[in-house]
């Protein structure tokens, strides 16, 4: 499918259309994971967010509206961690009924997921997925910094497939780390029909500690599963799609592999991304940003904030993960748990 089928998105120096928004409803999370928010330096004293510098329920729908009015069909809600924003249903519910939100899905560590898969399905929800990086107790709470068992996040994935939720689960594969949980992961997940998609270790924000020796490559993924559970590609089900797809020969359960750094997909990138306390962002690795919020809370119209968007994206001609590794220097950039993955 060719960006020419969303005539109505503003498109930007590279001639990609905006369609996908990534909202992130807080910038706290219950775990400290090493590649995201590790304990030394979100520690006890760390200052998130207060509560009058997010974005409200109605400043989150009125952006979203505005969006959506330039083409976006597609939200995730993700933060932090979004479950802990105690609005969470009126806001997938209010979006949910924006016209012209063809999908909206949530990004979730999973660790609140059995107390609110109901609720999120009742407020519209159809899609989520779930973080997880191992299925070793030891070594989940030691990459997940705070002890969290395993049981809980499984447990909370079996609530929201119950409720009816579609649901996937994303794991960051890192070198002598958990690259043996690799074939565990994939058999636990094809046998309950789940998709499984495996992320390589990026180098997102400045606190990841991100070596190129820990990147486990998506080619070597598929090797390993292939020689254990026969794989076959499928083919992406539109522009833009990020993970590319395989399923097990014989089956229709699928794994997806995100491959930012060993065959980065910029080109087609579609994503705009939205901080928690309402500034824009252009791509998962941007240092700039535009402050919308202060915008709209000074009085702006709908229409003097669609005209900065659009001013914004056609501008845009972020590619970092095609030319990483020609960086001569380490730059800035938004912290992950500031505007989800």
């Amino acid at each position: 499918m060719e960006p020419r089928d969303y005539p109505a998105a503003p498109v930007d120096a590279l001639g990609r259309p905006l369609r996908d928004l990534r909202i992130s409803i807080t910038d706290r999370c219950n775990y400290r994971c090493r590649y995201c928010m590790p304990e030394e330096i979100f520690g006890a004293d760390f200052r998130f967010l207060s509560e009058e510098k997010l974005l409200s329920l109605l400043e989150l729908v009125r952006l979203t509206q505005i969006f959506v009015s330039l083409g976006v069909e597609k939200i995730r809600i993700t933060g932090g961690e979004p479950l802990l924003r105690k609005n969470i249903g009126d806001i997938i519910s209010r979006i949910r009924s924006i016209e012209g939100v063809k999908d909206i899905a949530v990004t979730t560590n999973g660790s609140l997921l059995k107390q609110k898969a109901q609720q999120l399905r009742e407020a519209g929800l159809e899609r989520i997925t779930v973080s997880l990086d191992s299925l070793n107790d030891e070594r989940f709470g030691r990459m997940n910094g705070r002890g969290f068992p395993v049981r809980t996040v499984l447990e909370g994935i079996d609530a929201a497939a119950s409720a009816g939720l579609s649901v996937k689960i994303n794991m960051v594969v890192q070198k002598g780390v958990n690259d043996q949980d690799i074939i565990p992961m994939a058999r636990y997940f094809r046998e309950r029909g789940h998709t499984l998609r495996f992320v390589e270790f990026m180098d997102v924000g400045n606190s990841s500690g991100w070596n190129q020796q820990q990147v486990v490559p998506s080619k070597r993924i598929i090797e390993i599963i292939h020689a254990d559970m026969p794989l076959e590609p499928v083919a992406p089900n539109y522009y833009g799609e990020v993970a590319t797809r395989y399923r097990y020969q014989g089956t229709h359960t699928e794994i997806g592999l995100i491959s930012s750094v060993t065959q980065a997909f910029c080109g087609s990138c579609t994503r705009a991304r939205l901080s928690a306390e309402g500034h824009l962002y252009t791509c998962l690795f941007a240092s700039d940003k535009t402050d919308l919020l202060s915008v709209m809370r000074a009085g702006a119209s709908d229409d003097e904030v669609r005209q900065r968007i659009v001013q914004v994206w056609s501008e845009r001609q972020d590619r970092y993960s095609e030319t990483r590794l020609a960086q001569t220097s380490p730059r800035r950039k938004v912290e992950m748990s500031h505007i989800g993955g």
